[in-house]
């Protein structure tokens, strides 16, 4: 019974590529899935398909899949089986089927994308920026001080157009071509530019960029070791990479980023928030934090609060969990505003539209990505991983957060005019926001 509890406790973030996840142990699909080198490629390529598909007519949260009819789209996928080459077309296929569902947390990783057993770590190089898609463009957002990428005078404001022999132009027509929002086009491609800028360290990567002036520059820059640390393997998933800061900002407002939900940061969590007792407010940045373990969500809260709180309500096929918030020993109650962007989300989300309702919480930046559902992996026949969402998650007040995202109190977009000033007014916003509640208070 515990096991199921805190199976249930567990929400995924949204992309398995690059953002830590925690496994959820649910009972296996009832079709038997073996390992069996002496069936040929077409037989593997068919029970992989009937595994997917039955997974999500017996598995999925809602037992009427939304109104799409599940057995009209195996007819439309399955004779496409017998045209195609190999496994990765494969991929493509059960993932075009999937997208038939028009939801977050269904995923098919292909087995070269799984960190194997005796690989300790995945790729930790980097030089020290990061992108999203602002009106098109792959803008820098931020450049860490003294980094690769800073010293060879690389600014935020700066535009990417291309990695290796990748241009980012080719990557957002290829996302356009999918029936997803702009949010999600968007998502997908400053992750494909990361992901490709990323790699191993002392590796290089070629880069071409546009200055303030919309001049083009190219260069070569070595990746360097990142410097935050490694997650732990959780059941199917690998390690991930995991950042953490606090610090205080001018005026004693503290200060707390992590670029994802990982169980091995939360002490640094705990300690942060309370350090800043004495601070005049608190903001968390989940700016780019697309999730990861959904119990944290409620221990990070109780720290927060005075008063027994609710969340929201994740609820499953024949089931329901609460994500209760219980007060912690001298928790911190300073105002707090919560930071998110385009690429925030699944635990993100969860935190934030919490807070937000129950007033707790501020929210400032932009809308946020709506994929707040619980998932969970299976291994397929070909070696790859299947996610697929267990549950659906409303607010405290019934809103579902799945394709609407968390609206900011006050919206505050990218914009590069302002990143090439060298100003991060998303976070000025936070602070005055703060400043003027403190103010309120005193």
């Amino acid at each position: 019974m515990k096991k199921i509890l805190l199976a249930l406790l567990l929400c995924l973030s949204l992309n398995p590529f690059v953002a830590a996840q925690s496994n959820i142990p649910v009972p296996s699909p009832s079709v038997a899935i073996v390992s069996d080198d002496t069936r040929n490629p077409t037989e593997i390529r068919q029970q992989t398909f009937d595994v997917v598909w039955r997974t999500v007519k017996e598995k999925h949260f809602d037992p009427t899949l939304g109104g799409v009819d599940w057995h009209k789209v195996r007819e439309k996928y399955e004779p496409r089986l017998a045209t195609l080459a190999d496994n990765n077309a494969l991929y493509g296929l059960l993932q075009e089927m999937l997208g038939e569902l028009h939801q977050s947390h269904f995923n098919i990783i292909p087995p070269e994308a799984i960190t194997p057993d005796d690989v300790k770590e995945p790729p930790t190089g980097g030089i020290g920026i990061d992108v999203r898609i602002i009106d098109g463009q792959a803008v820098i957002v931020s450049v860490e001080p003294q980094s690769t990428a800073a010293n060879v005078g690389i600014r935020t404001g700066f535009v990417v157009t291309k990695v290796n022999d990748v241009m980012v132009a080719a990557l957002l027509e290829k996302a356009q071509k999918r029936k997803d929002s702009l949010a999600w086009i968007n998502l997908r491609v400053s992750r494909g530019v990361m992901t490709r800028i990323n790699g191993e360290p002392e590796s290089t990567v070629k880069v071409k960029y546009l200055d303030e002036r919309n001049r083009e520059h190219e260069a070569t820059l070595r990746r360097e070791r990142l410097k935050g640390e490694m997650s732990k393997k959780l059941g199917n998933f690998p390690p991930q990479y995991t950042e953490f800061e606090a610090k205080r900002l001018l005026g004693n407002i503290g200060y707390i980023r992590f670029n994802t939900f990982a169980m091995n940061l939360m002490d640094r969590i705990r300690e942060g928030v309370k350090s800043m007792n004495d601070a005049s407010g608190l903001i968390f940045d989940l700016r780019g934090n697309p999730g990861g373990v959904g119990a944290m969500a409620s221990a990070i809260g109780g720290l927060l609060a005075d008063r027994p709180m609710l969340l929201g309500t994740m609820k499953m096929r024949a089931s329901e969990i609460k994500f209760q918030v219980f007060p912690q020993t001298n928790a911190n109650l300073k105002p707090v505003v919560i930071l998110m962007d385009g690429g925030s989300g699944s635990t993100s989300e969860i935190f934030a539209s919490g807070m937000q309702e129950m007033g707790r919480a501020m929210i400032v930046g932009e809308r946020s990505i709506g994929a707040a559902l619980p998932s969970t992996f299976v291994k397929l026949p070909t070696g790859a991983l299947f996610q697929f969402a267990i549950g659906d998650f409303k607010t405290p007040k019934g809103i579902l957060i799945e394709g609407r995202g968390v609206i900011p109190n006050i919206e505050v977009k990218w914009n590069r005019a302002r990143l090439l000033e060298g100003r991060d007014h998303q976070l000025e916003e936070a602070i005055r926001q703060i400043q003027k509640r403190a103010a309120k208070a005193a």
